[in-house]
Parts: structure tokens; C-alpha cells; sequence
């Protein structure tokens, strides 16, 4: 049995019924195909259903699905050679940043991301991918080398956010984000983001800021959790789904905004039904970005960057983001 979301019921009671009728298949030594084959077709008939009308905070709980794709997943895919980093160079090494180089169609690239883990003994010794200071450094010092190398980037985001924890304030959390915010608009190679899972406040943006940003698309891309927001709006965190709807934070709210640029398509039922299709179309995404950027000079690089997230504070781009949601 897979772990089915609450939404997912009626999926749950077909896989239930496929199952029982491939063990009778098996134990009575019968055909049942031609009903397995119905049954099957039921299911991904009601999935395509209920993932036509999804409400904000489903996507939520498909974004935080514990069996989607997770950083580990990618990089042993996509560069299976890989050398893995440790260290900020300055204090120690936070797991729950991974930075990674290997050759990517036989060429050098860096992965960077969040490390939520993909069990509970890997989420607690990740922190469950919520970055200490130490984190954010760790990842520009990776960024500064790969520029080094001329090695393209990829940031890959999925957190609730940066730790909130005493000592990670008493070691410059806010600090470590916004130079990272800063120094990232400075470094020269091609920068490719994408939105994986969750992308939380300024936990995401410390690793958030590129050439092209992208989102999964039951992906969420967020100032704040949906529990957060409704812990300060409606001084009651069971109101998170209430809060979700009003955040907009889906690939689709955020495409129609201007503050991503495309939304890569999941397979029928979540990256969590299929890794193997969602791995290879952000593999394909990937190398269009690389065949993309390659031909620019570093200083138009660097120029149309700076202008992409500039015209998102413009006043013209909040006008008619105001004038679109009235």
C-alpha cells in the first residue's frame, strides 16, 4: 500500500481491491488480468479526477508527500559520479544543505539544495532540510567555486523555511541569508533554481535567487507556512488551509505573478507516484537551460539576473498584480 494522502481515499480503496485480486490471481493460480486491467484504469481515471481540482492546501500536502523525489534523488540521477562538500569554512557543516559537482551529458555542474532526508532518522539528522547559517555559507562557498570552474549551477529548493532555532540567530541567520542574497547576483556562471517541494520564506531564497527559477508543479513557493500565517492571522494553526488559499502559493498562482518563470509538469498523481519520469523531465529542463545560457557573455549574464528580480518590486509589475487580483 502507498501513503495516500487524506484526499485520496477513493484511490486508497482501488489500490486496495488491485491488490487483493493480484494475490487471489497468484494463490488460486487463475487469470484475472482483464479485471486487474479495469481496475487500473478506474484508478487512473479517479486520480486524473481528483488531481483536475485540487484546493491550495492538497498541493501543500503533495509538496510535503514524504515519498516525492528528494535532493539525494536528483543528484545520484543526474550526476552519478558525484563529489560531495562539507563545510563553511568558518564554523562546521550543516547536513541539511548538500553540495555535489560531477559531469552532467559530459559536462561539470553543481547541485546545491536542501537535504530533508528521505527517512525519519535522516529527517532529524537533517534538521529536515531547515538550514543553519552555516548552511547558507556552505552553499555560496560552493557557488564561488564553481564559478572558479565555470561550472553551471543548479539550486534545487525544499524547505519550510531557515531554522528558527536560538543559536542559529546567535550565529547570524538573517545575515548569512542576505549576503547570500546579495553575493549570489555576482556570481558568473549560469544559476538555475528550481522549486522542488516546499520553498519557505527566506530559508528558500538564501539558495533561491537565479537565471531562471522554476517550479514542480505541485510545488509551493511561500513568504510563510500556511500553519505560520494562520498561527499569526487567525491566532489558530488548524486554520492553515484557510491560510493557504489566501498566500498563493502554488506554481500556477506564482507563474500568473511574474515570480517564476515556467512550472515543470508532474507526473498523473505527483513526483511521488513516478521518480523516474520526474527525474528525466528535470533532466531535460536542465540541459535546455544549459543550451540556453551558454551562448551569453558573463556581463549580459549578470545584467538580465539583476533585471529579473528588480521588475518584480517595480511599480508598474505591483500595479498591475494589484489591478489583475481586485
Amino acid at each position: 500500500m502507498k501513503n495516500f494522502l487524506p484526499f485520496e481515499k477513493p484511490l486508497s480503496e482501488l489500490e486496495e481491491k488491485i491488490e487483493e485480486l493480484e494475490q487471489e490471481s497468484i494463490s488460486r493460480q487463475i487469470d484475472l488480468s482483464s479485471s486487474l486491467e479495469v481496475l487500473r484504469q478506474e484508478f487512473a481515471e479517479e486520480t486524473k479526477l481528483i488531481y483536475s481540482h485540487l484546493t491550495p492546501w492538497e498541493i501543500v500536502l503533495i509538496a510535503r508527500h514524504p515519498e516525492r523525489p528528494k535532493l539525494i534523488d536528483y543528484i545520484r540521477y543526474l550526476i552519478p559520479d558525484y563529489v560531495y562538500f562539507c563545510g563553511d569554512r568558518h564554523y562546521t557543516d550543516d547536513l541539511a544543505i548538500f553540495g555535489a559537482m560531477g559531469m552532467f551529458q559530459s559536462k561539470p555542474i553543481m547541485m546545491i539544495g536542501h537535504n530533508k532526508g528521505k527517512n525519519t532518522k535522516e529527517n532529524i539528522l537533517n534538521n529536515f532540510g531547515m538550514a543553519n547559517p552555516e548552511g547558507y555559507r556552505k552553499a555560496i562557498r560552493l557557488m564561488r567555486l564553481a564559478e572558479k570552474f565555470n561550472c553551471p549551477i543548479v539550486l534545487m529548493v525544499d524547505t519550510q523555511g531557515a531554522y528558527p532555532g536560538i543559536a542559529a540567530e546567535e550565529h547570524g541567520q538573517s545575515e548569512a541569508i542576505a549576503y547570500n542574497l546579495r553575493e549570489i547576483f555576482q556570481i558568473q556562471v549560469p544559476i538555475l533554481v528550481i522549486v522542488t517541494g516546499e520553498g519557505g520564506s527566506g530559508g528558500a531564497l538564501g539558495i533561491g535567487i537565479g537565471d531562471k527559477v522554476l517550479m514542480l508543479e505541485y510545488s509551493i513557493y511561500s513568504v510563510i507556512s500556511p500553519e505560520g500565517c494562520a498561527s499569526i492571522l487567525y491566532r489558530d494553526s488548524s486554520k492553515a488551509s484557510l491560510a493557504a488559499e489566501k498566500l498563493k502559493l502554488t506554481s500556477h498562482d506564482l507563474m500568473q505573478f511574474g515570480l517564476i518563470d515556467d512550472i515543470l509538469p508532474e507526473p498523473l498523481g505527483g513526483a511521488h507516484r513516478d521518480h523516474k519520469t520526474m527525474l528525466e523531465t528535470v533532466k531535460k529542463e536542465i540541459q535546455y537551460f544549459l543550451d540556453e545560457q551558454t551562448p551569453l557573455n558573463k556581463k549580459t549574464r549578470l545584467d538580465r539576473r539583476m533585471e529579473k528580480f528588480l521588475k518584480m518590486a517595480s511599480y508598474e509589475t505591483s500595479l498591475n498584480l494589484y489591478q489583475s487580483s481586485s
